[in-house]
Parts: structure tokens; sequence; C-alpha cells
């Protein structure tokens, strides 16, 4: 596994960074709480990492359908990495996607956040550096999504935002890169 990162920056670096895309599939999220407003924050994700060059992984729980279709046409050449575990990392296939690509910072989005993202976060954040996006995360209940935020939060996973995310990684305005993504947010 990649080491996480010493003391000093917090900050997310592209070239050391994976967005990480967990289960936004068709047959949980019309039960997730907030579900438009989450799929519009995953899309502008999404989006922004093919315009940075972020690299992706999106897995699928087996047995809950393919992932949303705006989401996997936007995300073609991403094959989704299926798992039973309800922790990525208990899917061999998904811990080797993540070591092959060598970097040492996640961003989690996906459903649930009680669930799939809390532990694949809480597990990695002993090796990690794991931002969760909060507002690109969702679960059945507003409570138990609470609960999964200020547990992750407590275990040293930075909590943050889809917009926080963007402008990290674009570090600075008047770029052409900075155009193209003053679209996603506007």
């Amino acid at each position: 596994m990649n080491r996480k990162h010493e003391a000093g920056s917090s900050l997310i670096e592209k070239e050391d960074a994976v967005l990480v895309i967990i289960d936004m599939q068709e047959k949980l999220f019309p039960v997730m709480v907030q579900k438009e407003d989450l799929a519009s924050q995953v899309m502008k994700l999404v989006r922004f990492s093919k315009i940075v060059g972020l690299p992706v992984v999106m897995t699928e729980q087996e047995k809950l359908g393919p992932t949303l279709s705006d989401i996997k046409a936007e995300l073609a050449s991403v094959p989704a990495v299926p798992k039973l575990d309800f922790d990525c990392f208990g899917c061999e296939s998904f811990v080797q996607r993540i070591q092959e690509m060598k970097r040492s910072t996640l961003i989690l989005c996906g459903i649930e956040a009680h669930i799939c993202v809390a532990q694949t976060a809480l597990h990695a954040a002993a090796t990690f550096d794991v931002h969760v996006v909060a507002d690109a995360v969702a679960s059945r209940s507003p409570e138990n999504r609470r609960i999964a935020l200020e547990r992750m939060s407590h275990r040293g996973v930075t909590i943050t935002s889809t917009e926080m995310v963007i402008y990290e990684l674009l570090k600075r305005a008047g770029t052409q890169t900075f155009k193209e993504v003053l679209k996603l947010v506007k």
C-alpha cells in the first residue's frame, strides 16, 4: 500500500490523488436522501476528473445493478470493480487497481455513506490521506449519513466538499483549465 503523507500540507495534490466512486448504482440510488444533489455533485467530480486528468476507480456492489447511466457514459473507459465486501479494500481487484496507481490520496464519494464509504475510508485512513466529499455521499437516512461523517472525521478522514476538492486541485484562476472547470461550478 501507499504511505500516508507526512505532517505538513493537507491540501490535495492532483499528481497524488485518485477519485473513488463507490456503488452509485441503479437499484440503490432511488432510496437515497437528497439523491438529486448527490447525483449532481458526483457528476461534477466525474467531469472535473476528466478535465484535469485525475484517475478514477469506480465500484459496483454485486446484485445492485449497473452504475447510473449518466456516470457510466462519462466514464466509458473506466471499468467498474465488482465487489461483495462493503469495505472496498476487501476486494482484491480494487486493492490491485489502487496499488497500480501509486497514489497516496483517496477522494471518496458515493453510497452509502455509513456502510461502504465509511468502511472503505476507515480502513484506508491508516495508510492513505482520505478525503470524503460530504456533498457527494448519501445514505437512506440523514442520521446515518451524519453519524458516518462524524465517525470518519474523528478517525482522521478529511471531510470536504465538491467545490473544495475542485479548487484545491485547480490551485489557481486564470488558466484555460480554470475556465473549463468554471462551467461546472456555475
